[in-house]
């Protein structure tokens, strides 16, 4: 199964209680829906896991994780990044993308030039920011995913047109 094949939709972050519940966040548009994508594999897919939602906490939720039975067990998932399959998710609008899509396309600004290419998005509260990553960079840019920003995403060509706010490049 290639990586394309299955998205990240969430993390564990540890045990919660002492019978094997775990703190599980969600990167899902709808946090609740992880449980509907069940059974979700690890990121090596070595292991899967049925997932049964118990209850909130402050930054997710505390689940049951099929197999995981003793804080110990849970201990040791921490940190562990749940994937489900594409085919399980639904398709999103147009204007929609999901975040493993976005990571590897080139970024040309709107005069064609080459800037980069997406290593990471990532959101810090207000909105999704592409991490670019190129040649003539002298670091790092994060450039908001925005409708300013970003104009087009072009799946197909595996490239972003972007125009990014005057002097962040």
């Amino acid at each position: 199964m290639s990586d394309s094949d299955r998205i990240c939709v969430g993390a564990i972050g540890g045990a919660f209680g002492v019978k094997g519940e775990v703190r599980l966040k969600s990167f899902t548009a709808t946090p609740e829906d992880i449980a509907s994508y069940s059974p979700l594999a690890s990121e090596d897919g070595t292991r899967r896991f049925d997932i049964t939602l118990t209850g909130q906490t402050k930054n997710g939720f505390t689940a049951r994780l099929s197999g995981v039975t003793s804080k110990e067990a849970a201990d040791a998932l921490r940190g562990t990044r749940l994937h489900a399959e594409r085919s399980q998710l639904p398709n999103l609008p147009d204007d929609e993308f999901y975040h493993a899509d976005l990571i590897g396309l080139s970024v040309f600004d709107t005069g064609g030039t080459f800037l980069g290419q997406v290593r990471a998005v990532l959101n810090h509260g207000a909105t999704d920011l592409l991490e670019i990553h190129g040649p003539d960079l002298k670091s790092t840019v994060l450039l908001p995913f925005t409708l300013e920003a970003v104009p087009t995403v072009d799946l197909t060509a595996g490239r972003i047109i972007a125009d990014p706010p005057e002097g962040l490049i």
